[in-house]
Parts: C-alpha cells; sequence; structure tokens
C-alpha cells in the first residue's frame, strides 16, 4: 500500500521529533512518501499528483485548512489516471488524518482522539483492518469542504482572527470571542442585511445578515464545548443552514448564547435554519466575507452550494 503523508510545518501540536516517531510509525505499515507544504494551497497540489500517480491513502498532518486543501487536491485529481470503481470514494485514494492543528474540527467530528499520538494509532489500526468511513462533503462553486462554509458575520471573525494572527496573535477562544464582539460592534451590514438564499423550486430567504453552512456537527469548538448551530447536521446527510435576520447586538448575543449551550438548538424570529438541503445559493447585494473550514478566501456576492453524498473514505 502507498501513501502520501502531507505536513504543515506550522502545526501548531507537533515538533519536528513528534514528525519523525509518526513518520517511523507510518512506514510500518505503508510505502510512504513525505511532502511538506510551501505555501496555502500547496497541499491541494500534492494531494492532487499523489491522487493521479495512484496513492492509496493521503494522510495529512496539520489543522482544518490542511485538511480541506488535501481533500480539493484529492477530489479534483483527474479519474481518467485512478482506477477502481466508478464511485469517487472508491476511485480515488482515502484520506487519513494526524490532528496537529489549534482546534481540528474535522478530526474531532469523526471521533479521532485530539491528541496526535492517539490519532496515529487510530490511522495506524485502521490500515492494518482495511476500517474506514464513507463520508458526504460540501461544495462551495467549484471548491469542497468539509465541515462548514459561511458568508457573512461568521467569515467576518474569521478574517479579524487571521488578521491578528499574522500579528503574532495566538489562536484562543478569548481571541475568537474579541473577535466576534468587535464585528458585532462594528454595526456592518445592521441596518440593511445583504444576504438571500435561493433554492430551486422555492421562493427566496431575504433579508439575512449571516449564513453558516454545516457539513457535520459541531459547527466548531470553543476549548472543549463543541458549537452547535445547526446539531442535526451530518456526514451522511445534506447541508443545514443557520441563516440570522438581523445583526443587532441584542439578537446576535441571544443566538450565539443558545448556540454555546449544552443542549443547543437556536430558535426565534430571528433565526432561519434549513436542514439536509441538496443545493442553494447564497446571493449578497454587496460583497461578504466568505470562509471555508474556518479559512477567509476573501470576499464574494454570490456563491452556489451542494451537497455531495459518500465523497470520500476516511481512516477513523
Amino acid at each position: 500500500m502507498r501513501a502520501l503523508l502531507v505536513v504543515n510545518p506550522k502545526a501548531t501540536t507537533t515538533s519536528e521529533r513528534s514528525r519523525d516517531v509518526l513518520v517511523r510509525a507510518l512506514r510500518s505499515q505503508v510505502e510512504l512518501t513525505v511532502e511538506y507544504t510551501l505555501k496555502r494551497g500547496h497541499a491541494t497540489t500534492l494531494a492532487r499528483k499523489a491522487a493521479e500517480s495512484g496513492v492509496d491513502v493521503v494522510v495529512t498532518l496539520g489543522g482544518d485548512g490542511t485538511i480541506n486543501e488535501a481533500v480539493n487536491g484529492i477530489m479534483t485529481a483527474d479519474p481518467g489516471l485512478a482506477s477502481g470503481t466508478a464511485s469517487p470514494a472508491f476511485r480515488l485514494p482515502a484520506l487519513a488524518v494526524v490532528p496537529g492543528g489549534s482546534t481540528n474540527v474535522f478530526a474531532r467530528a469523526l471521533g479521532l482522539p485530539r491528541d496526535w499520538v492517539e490519532g496515529t494509532g487510530v490511522i495506524l489500526d485502521g490500515l492494518r483492518s482495511g476500517r474506514h468511513r464513507v463520508i458526504g462533503l460540501g461544495r462551495a462553486d467549484d471548491r469542497y469542504f468539509t465541515f462548514t462554509a459561511g458568508l457573512g458575520l461568521d467569515a467576518a471573525v474569521t478574517r479579524r482572527v487571521e488578521q491578528a494572527r499574522r500579528r503574532g496573535r495566538t489562536s484562543t477562544p478569548a481571541l475568537y470571542l474579541r473577535s466576534l464582539v468587535g464585528q458585532v460592534l462594528s454595526g456592518e451590514d445592521r441596518k440593511t442585511p445583504p444576504l438571500s438564499i435561493e433554492r430551486p423550486g422555492e421562493e427566496p430567504e431575504t433579508g439575512l445578515g449571516t449564513v453558516i453552512i454545516q457539513n457535520t456537527a459541531p459547527w466548531t469548538y470553543v476549548g472543549d464545548r463543541p458549537i452547535n448551530p445547526n446539531p442535526q447536521a451530518s456526514f451522511d446527510r445534506g447541508l443545514d443552514v443557520l441563516a440570522l435576520r438581523s445583526l443587532g447586538v441584542a439578537s446576535t448575543t441571544r443566538t450565539v448564547t443558545q448556540m454555546t449551550s449544552r443542549r443547543a438548538d437556536p430558535r426565534g424570529r430571528n433565526v432561519l435554519r434549513m436542514h439536509d438541503q441538496v443545493e442553494f445559493t447564497v446571493v449578497a447585494a454587496r460583497p461578504q466575507s466568505f470562509q471555508l473550514d474556518g479559512d477567509y478566501l476573501g470576499e464574494r456576492q454570490k456563491v452556489h452550494f451542494l451537497s455531495v453524498p459518500r465523497a470520500l473514505r476516511v481512516i477513523c
């Protein structure tokens, strides 16, 4: 069995020594190639080339951004160069995830251990036994995502956090909270919510201040606490949506409090929720912040979302 290990050298929870231990452990089970990412988007290129060369498994050591890039590389590989059945999940390489980021939402949603040593043990056992899970993905225009996408408030908060990290700040729950408060208090888009959701055969939902899309639950974590805008979201169903009709301070605070409660079930006149959606388009009256799997991707005015069922094999 051939495998590629894609390493983000900036992974926050591992050291060079621990990476060497991981490499030796994987080489005990597979014919392993190791590649280090050099810049944003590099993991996509590495995973795509590996898939087209016939690699059986792509292993990532990094955070959710590295995983997202690797998934996009796998899913956009030339199918003419990959062997197997017609189903993409079995025609293309499987994915194995060693948690190395600060939050590791995707790995935790799969039930993988947070510790990279324990996570490596799960992967090795899965490789020996052939154990895997087939999951659905989301797609935003031509880019895949594993657990979340968003336009508006949550993406603007992601932008603020990334700006703070470039200034040397550490990614912590406190940093996200301060970024959220700062974005809400800035008043952007509060008076005239710019977003709409359009679905085939349905009347559009208009006047929305932010839109969160989930491919699984939870949406993210604050430390050990899961944040659950759409608790029923699942890798085995379509996409779930939570949108806010207003970004007023009081109403937004109430919804955020509901999302962070132990029995999360956000409701109220300000909340729009959609479950198990196959396809829809988010349209903005003016450019809005856009994020996929926790990475800020700039501003957009229109994004088409699609649920892609049974798209990817994951060792877990």
